[in-house]
């Protein structure tokens, strides 16, 4: 048993490097209590496997099910708040069991099929290189945050969306808001119900529209769920909001977290940048592998259920830790090196089982072209910084910017 490791996943520590403290519970504790938050921590990378496709036993219906209180704890006088977040994000489909979950990701299937999504890759790679002719001609020192990883997945999902280009500003300030979603101060609630009443707002009049005049974009797929009566209109909203942040979120994360890899061990970047494009699909997988752009996702147990010898009950929180899982050492040889020769590459960056991330093919398409752009444009390009500020996140892998020398 663990003793003397501290319980606090959002101590300063942790969200800087996840990887010494999660390692840490996967060799001693592997299916670990956790006493602050009271919930399980899972964190080998076969656990984890067997957790997400038993889903019978560990349910994704947290927000329906969870009799708990908020973690970690809010302002007492934000729970009124927090019961109607809990009802937003339960009508999300991800958030759904089967049967229900598999009427809803058909629907949601039919869109973001591998080969469809592969169809966005010249749009992705025009629009790399546009973003980054335009921060060098700015000239004013290039952050691949703000002038590439944010711009390019927020363009491509707002093209997915049917969402204007004069309004795409405004989805990144909403999904910003949404994004305390995986936060722990006290009052983070307040920023999150705005965001969802934002979004609610902003895609009702699409949706409305959609239903009498569909178009050739998501969110008449959604609508066409609705006529088919497998969404209400409430999980067609949501659902909505959900991708708008899905879609891009992560891949800001993959883009900031696999370049900052990349540019850290420099044998890997002087691999990719001899063969950026026999390389960078890869790359990407290691980029994934190495420095998830999620670090963890809840699950419910449905029923009593026995790992390793612990007894998780019914009702009972679980975190199973995909940082972790994609350093076991048991999975991976030599797993705190990135290599990005490493195949097969079975990383569960993307979750796995029935939940399987959907968007995982485009996601891969963003990072294989914008690594495969940088090393091509910039071979000698190196960090500004070392130490990267990161968001106080359990959910997400963010950092705060990426500022760069080209060259």
């Amino acid at each position: 048993m663990v003793t003397t490791i501290n319980d606090d996943m959002f101590s300063a520590d942790v969200i800087q490097d996840p990887y010494w403290y999660y390692g840490q519970l996967r060799d001693e504790d592997p299916v670990h209590w956790n006493e602050l938050y009271e919930l399980w921590v899972i964190t080998r990378h076969d656990d984890l496997v067997w957790l997400t496709r038993n889903h019978e036993q560990f349910s994704n219906a947290v927000m329906a099910n969870d009799p708990r209180p908020a973690w970690p704890a809010i302002l007492e006088s934000d729970n009124e708040i927090y019961d109607y977040t809990r009802r937003y994000q339960s009508k999300m489909f991800i958030q759904y069991d089967r049967p229900e979950h598999l009427e809803m990701r058909k629907v949601v299937h039919t869109y973001f099929t591998p080969k469809s999504m592969e169809e966005w890759r010249p749009l992705v790679r025009n629009a790399t290189n546009e973003l980054l002719d335009a921060a060098e001609a700015r000239g004013d020192g290039v952050d691949l945050m703000r002038d590439l990883a944010v711009p390019l997945p927020v363009l491509v999902i707002a093209e997915m969306m049917g969402v204007p280009e004069e309004e795409r500003h405004h989805i990144r300030m909403l999904a910003e808001k949404l994004l305390s979603i995986g936060r722990g101060e006290p009052d983070r609630l307040r920023q999150l119900s705005d965001g969802m009443r934002g979004m609610d707002e902003y895609v009702a009049p699409m949706i409305e529209e959609r239903m009498v005049n569909p178009k050739d974009d998501f969110i008449s797929v959604l609508a066409s769920g609705e006529k088919a009566g497998i969404f209400d209109r409430e999980q067609v909203l949501v659902n909505t909001a959900l991708l708008l942040l899905a879609g891009h979120e992560t891949t800001i994360n993959l883009i900031c977290n696999g370049t900052m890899a990349l540019l850290n061990n420099r044998d890997q970047w002087d691999m990719l940048k001899a063969d950026p494009q026999g390389v960078m699909v890869r790359a990407t997988e290691e980029a994934l592998r190495y420095d998830a752009p999620v670090k963890s996702i809840s699950r419910i147990a449905a029923e009593d259920v026995e790992m390793r010898g612990k007894l998780i009950k019914k009702d009972d929180r679980i975190r199973w830790i995909i940082s972790s899982a994609n350093r076991d050492p048991e999975k991976f040889e030599n797993p705190d090196t990135m290599d990005i020769t490493r195949w097969p590459n079975p990383h569960v960056a993307f979750g796995a089982g029935i939940h399987h991330c959907l968007g995982a093919t485009i996601a891969r398409v963003e990072g294989q072209e914008v690594f495969g752009a940088l090393a091509e444009r910039y071979p000698n390009m190196e960090l500004k910084q070392n130490d990267m500020e990161y968001q106080s996140s359990i959910t997400f892998r963010s950092i705060k910017n990426l500022p760069v020398a080209l060259s």
